[in-house]
């Protein structure tokens, strides 16, 4: 007997096997074993080895697969995922089994939810469909009232604002992306979600957008005519900040209200935690641009209500995918605290963040935080941070709880700043990215514009 080593769906067995390694008796010329599991497919601890006709009768039984089918899928990557079946369409001119699945990638975000075709699948790994809302309906009367809130707790993951019936609405009305890709300046850019576009947008699978005034078009040849005409170089608003190449642009939702609006439908594409904003009059966008002898390319964008009783200085944040890792987050943060700070008020981003989000803004109090602990000589408080920083007190409490560096004494949070300590939890939160040099912005807060 011997070991062979079989890429996933190779050899004349009909056996998908997972890069697993297949132990084969030559005597016998039967498999024993596949990861030294008995195979489950005979009784007998030996097995014929199956036909690739036989095989393919037995795999088209489960066709055309049913919506919430789990299956392994061939990735980009070339290796074979987990996935479940989220929606499916027959192909033009093909028979009653062609089919293209919308799945989505159990162990991925849902960002990567796309379109497969059948040979991508493994139909050798097909799961019975589970009817969710029986299961989900045995499993609650099992369970606890307090058991129950800690499930939906845990399942909505961005979604806060959502109760579980709103929750699984909405992820039923979005759970197909409906535009694939779009071109936006020199950049083609795959999406990441679904977003509500006019009804009329509903068969485009590619959306071209103008990038200075944002409308957006079926055809390359729109664009190109729209081009010709559209004598925007920049944004639609004024321009607050320049430095070197970087320039923001504060757009009035209200004065602007078409570009407010395909700025959102825009964002929405790569913004799955955050629903849309129709009334966009009550927001102030502030979009980063990269400057050139062409124009003002839009980078990224945050978003903030003109007036905000939470002490919101930010609602929508976004660096759109070719810009990304290059410390323009961070920038958008840091440039929303400092126009708080103009403002003279306290600021925090409108919840519920997103994972990654909660990463970028805990990496920002972190770094702010610690280089003012760093240089303070004394003792500091809470309070006095919050002054110096513009960062909501509740923020810089659980910051600073989150890294063990405040403790409860005598009714009262004292903060514990060894230097090392600091040292090490400065290297952790990673690089600022760029600065906002506040010599350049040029601003009145809008309340005093008005």
């Amino acid at each position: 007997m011997g070991s062979i080593e079989s890429p996933k769906g190779a050899g004349s067995n009909g056996y998908a096997t997972h890069n697993a390694t297949v132990t084969y008796d030559a005597d016998q010329k039967t498999f024993i074993t596949i990861d030294g599991v008995p195979s489950p497919a005979t009784d007998s601890p030996y097995m014929t080895p199956e036909s690739d006709a036989s095989r393919k009768r037995r795999a088209s039984a489960f066709l055309p697969l049913e919506v919430g089918t789990r299956v392994m899928c061939r990735w980009r990557d070339g290796k074979y995922h987990p996935v479940k079946v989220i929606e499916r369409r027959r192909m033009q001119c093909g028979g009653p089994n062609d089919y293209e699945y919308y799945v989505h990638y159990t162990e991925f975000n849902r960002r990567l939810d796309e379109w497969v075709k059948l040979e991508q699948l493994d139909l050798d790994s097909v799961e019975a469909v589970v009817d969710e809302k029986v299961e989900d309906k045995v499993t609650s009367l099992k369970m606890t009232r307090h058991q129950k809130r800690k499930i939906d707790e845990t399942h909505v993951e961005g979604h806060e604002e959502l109760d579980a019936a709103s929750l699984r609405e909405h992820e039923e009305f979005t759970k197909v992306k409906n535009i694939a890709t779009i071109e936006l300046g020199r950049y083609e850019i795959e999406t990441w979600y679904f977003s509500p576009f006019p009804p009329e947008y509903n068969d485009s699978l590619k959306l071209y957008f103008c990038e200075f005034c944002l409308n957006f078009m079926k055809r390359k040849e729109q664009l190109q005519r729209h081009m010709r005409k559209c004598d925007l170089k920049h944004p639609p608003g004024d321009e607050i900040y320049r430095c070197g190449t970087l320039s923001m642009f504060e757009i009035d939702g209200k004065k602007n209200k078409v570009y407010g609006q395909n700025l959102c439908y825009l964002a929405k594409l790569f913004l799955d935690h955050k629903t849309l904003y129709y009334d966009v009059d009550l927001f102030l966008f502030y979009v980063l641009c990269e400057c050139d002898d062409r124009g003002c390319h839009m980078v990224g964008y945050f978003s903030k209500e003109k007036h905000s009783e939470e002490s919101y200085n930010l609602a929508c944040i976004l660096t759109l995918p070719p810009y990304q890792r290059k410390g323009y987050g961070k920038f958008l943060i840091a440039f929303s605290y400092e126009l708080s700070k103009k403002e003279g008020k306290v600021g925090t981003p409108e919840r519920p963040l997103s994972d990654l989000g909660m990463l970028s803004y805990r990496g920002y109090w972190t770094r702010v935080l610690l280089d003012i602990l760093k240089k303070h000589k004394g003792n500091i408080s809470i309070k006095e941070l919050s002054d110096m920083t513009a960062i909501k007190a509740d923020d810089i409490l659980n910051t600073l709880q989150s890294l063990e560096l405040i403790q409860y004494r005598k009714g009262q949070h004292v903060i514990c700043a060894d230097p090392k300590v600091l040292d090490r939890h400065l290297k952790a939160a990673g690089r600022g990215g760029l600065e906002v040099d506040v010599s350049k912005l040029i601003w009145t807060p809008y309340k005093e514009q008005n």
